[in-house]
């Protein structure tokens, strides 16, 4: 005859089978939470990495469409026309837009 698997339970090692359950209990509710929290963030990790992917996309968009701006802001510049620079005015003469005459030196 075999001994039954549940003998135990009325020995005085009981409260230790007993408090063996409860922690087994315990950390089979914790491994739960932990899958559980594992397969929120793995579909987390799927939404991030779908969004950085539209991000990306976007980024390159823009950054095309800036490199053609760009290309065209120089096809413009290039097709002004180039004028011969000025030359700067002394500080003796009166410039086209100043209202008052141009000091003489040396009156007092």
């Amino acid at each position: 005859m075999r001994p039954a698997y549940n003998a135990g339970l009325n020995n005085p090692c009981s409260s230790e089978v007993a408090r063996h359950m409860s922690t087994l209990e315990v950390l089979a509710e914790r491994i739960d939470r932990l899958v559980l929290r594992h397969d929120e963030l793995k579909r987390t990790n799927a939404l991030l990495m779908a969004q950085l992917a539209t991000v990306g996309a976007e980024r390159d968009s823009l950054k095309s469409r800036l490199a053609a701006a760009r290309a065209r802001i120089d096809a413009l510049l290039d097709r002004l026309p180039v004028e011969p620079a000025e030359p700067a005015p002394s500080a003796g003469t009166a410039q086209a837009g100043d209202t008052q005459p141009a000091k003489s030196q040396g009156a007092t």
